[in-house]
């Protein structure tokens, strides 16, 4: 089997903030390092994690840049350019392009919900503006209130730079389905840490990660194992810190894990409103699980 175009293991990378809710570019920068040492190939920046709703345009191709300078060769940079504006995601990609990432993010349209014709326009329009970069479809239909079907993302896996899609509809048998219709032509990634596991066992190929900030090389490790055949040990690996995927979406990401990440050391900041803090007992239980699984 060939390799994905994007590695095994994607850290969607959330956005450090210093005191005043800035973004931290210097923290980014060694948080983005810090990942692709441990585990990661590549990284998602200003994706669902990155809270790219509350970024402006501006600090999201700085984040690309610098990012990208310090990841280097080392790893790959995919840049969440996408938007409810066909139009809007086109210049946005066309920009991130420009600044040398190896990659783009393109959400389903969110909020206007087009249907499945539409959504194959969009992302046709899109690739087709933009034909030196790969691109990943990102299907998240408790985000954005379309779903993106598996005979839609046929069509579109035709198209040569769409090479992957974030699969976050939660239906093992809809990333199946994606796998059987698009004849091995897209790579499939989990979008949900506790379904890497059995997403590879239908045609996935890796996972768009949140709890790879925390415990990357052990998520590359249980999808090495599963692909070396050896399932008992990948399970193994998912047993142990199938509660630590659980807790870091105890309520909307990235409010715990960012929360984690403070916890271990990083100053990652909060989150922008409308986001607030972890509750209490939340943050508890965080802690308690952080102890027993780090």
């Amino acid at each position: 089997m060939q390799s994905p175009h994007f590695g095994q293991v994607i850290t969607a990378m959330v956005t450090p903030f210093d005191s005043r809710g800035e973004v931290s570019y210097a923290v980014a920068e060694s948080l983005a390092d810090y990942l692709i040492s441990h585990g990661s190939d590549s990284i998602v920046i200003c994706g669902t994690t990155g809270e790219s709703p509350t970024l402006s345009w501006e600090e999201e191709y700085q984040l690309f840049q610098v990012v990208k300078n310090v990841v280097g060769s080392h790893g790959k940079v995919i840049a969440g350019t996408g938007s409810n504006s066909t139009k809007e995601a086109i210049l946005a990609t066309e920009k991130a392009a420009a600044l040398g990432v190896d990659g783009s993010l393109q959400v389903v349209p969110y909020y206007n919900r087009p249907p499945q014709d539409g959504l194959y326009a969009h992302f046709h329009s899109i690739a087709s503006a933009v034909p030196q970069l790969p691109i990943m479809l990102y299907n998240i239909p408790s985000r954005t209130g379309q779903n993106l079907l598996p005979e839609t993302v046929a069509k579109l896996a035709s198209i040569e730079n769409i090479v992957a899609i974030k699969e976050a509809s939660g239906s093992l048998e809809q990333a199946a389905e994606i796998y059987r219709l698009s004849g091995g032509l897209l790579d499939i990634y989990a979008g949900d840490d506790a379904l890497t596991l059995p997403m590879l066992s239908v045609g996935g190929v890796g996972v768009v990660s949140v709890a790879s900030h925390l415990v990357g090389t052990q998520i590359k490790q249980m999808i090495c194992s599963f692909l070396a055949g050896n399932i008992e040990e990948a399970a193994t690996i998912n047993a142990r810190y199938l509660q630590l995927f659980k807790i870091l979406f105890c309520t909307t990401n990235p409010i715990p894990v960012k929360a984690a990440l403070n916890l271990q050391g990083w100053d990652v900041g909060g989150v922008r409103l409308p986001l607030i803090a972890l509750s209490q007992p939340l943050q508890r239980n965080l802690e308690r699980v952080l102890q027993e699984m780090l």
